[in-house]
């Protein structure tokens, strides 16, 4: 069974990362080529000339068309051949496969599947990245682990309180239980943990300003199989939103990974950190930065191990699952179904 469906929506890049250089990257095992127009617009191209599988991302730009750095095979926006050397006739055959890009919220997104079901009004939203009530710090980590790892990593994140000791975890984080709830028709899942005394991780107290102990909310809300979101609340002790839900004494959080197969074993991390407060102190934006970055590749460190010894494990190995794990049992059922239900299509 494939490892990842294709008929959906991914992040492909940063829109910042998509410029009039060509940016190569690979997408759900297919190696694509990114650049924008001279109007702004970004295309998506697979980066194998039809001729001798030359990367076009190691080629050049002419106005809007690619022109292959080995033999000049010349391609427009759509990905059709239209100049070949040394004959008028360009076959009909010449072409390269072009792929839907959405840009939204600071992310373009690429549709690998059949582009006729491209839907753009699919794709979950992460508001806060284009926010000016927000201020967000963000980058991408190669992992070298199936993303399905990451999913699981994300889901459950007492693994703060071992794998993050220092930095966002403490020893609520693992004690506190969690809710789960789980929207069938619209593949979503909810998981909550509230922790009404805590305490303040250093993330926070340098970020923030608070001292002592703290209310702390992590609401995970996950739309398999790309974008997770997780909206954190840090107040003082006792205090919570008002009656009317404005929250105005409280510091929010909003986390965002978007979690891209590059293989079936290596994937994009992209993680953002948006905040509503200290929005122009770049002293805490920095801070943010470095320490979330560290966090990531702690991440990362702990699920490179762990791919090797997936890999590697006897076939039909069983885990033991307990409540904690209850979203990501969830995460694994829909993206199994992602996948089934695109192999009843193709039968």
């Amino acid at each position: 069974m494939p490892t990842f469906a294709r008929n959906q929506w991914y992040v492909a890049a940063y829109s910042r990362e998509i410029g009039r250089d060509l940016f190569a990257r690979t997408i759900l095992g297919e190696p694509i080529v990114f650049y924008r127009t001279e109007a702004g617009e970004p295309v998506a191209l697979a980066d194998r000339c039809v001729h001798r599988r030359f990367p076009l991302s190691e080629s050049s730009l002419d106005g809007d068309r690619i022109v292959c750095g080995y033999h000049g095979f010349t391609y427009d926006t759509a990905g059709t051949c239209v100049a070949v050397p040394g004959q008028a006739r360009v076959p009909r055959t010449a072409r390269v496969p072009s792929y839907p890009l959405v840009e939204q919220d600071s992310f373009v997104w690429v549709w690998i599947g059949d582009p006729a079901r491209a839907d753009a009004a699919r794709i979950p939203r992460a508001p806060w990245l284009a926010d000016r009530d927000y201020t967000t710090v963000c980058g991408m980590e190669p992992l070298a682990a199936r993303y399905e790892l990451l999913v699981d990593n994300l889901m459950d994140l007492s693994h703060e309180t071992y794998l993050h000791g220092g930095y966002i975890g403490t020893p609520e984080v693992a004690s506190t239980p969690i809710t789960t709830e789980v929207d069938e028709e619209r593949e979503i899942i909810y998981v909550s943990r509230h922790m009404d005394d805590a305490e303040c991780p250093a993330f926070y107290a340098k970020s923030t300003g608070l001292e002592g102990r703290i209310t702390r909310w992590q609401d995970i809300e996950f739309h398999p199989p790309c974008l997770y979101l997780l909206h954190s609340r840090i107040a003082p002790v006792g205090v919570l939103p008002r009656e009317d839900g404005s929250d105005p004494d409280a510091f929010h959080v909003e986390v965002v990974y978007a979690i891209t197969p590059e293989t079936e074993h290596s994937t994009h991390d992209f993680w953002a950190v948006a905040r509503d407060f200290a929005l122009e102190d770049e002293g805490v934006s920095e801070f943010l930065r470095e320490n979330n970055r560290t966090v990531v590749l702690q991440d990362v460190t702990a699920l490179d191990i762990l791919e090797q010894v997936v890999a590697t494990e006897a076939e039909g190995y069983q885990e033991l699952s307990i409540n904690i794990d209850t979203g990501g049992l969830a995460a694994r059922r829909f993206l199994k179904r992602m996948i089934e239900r695109e192999q009843e299509v193709g039968a």
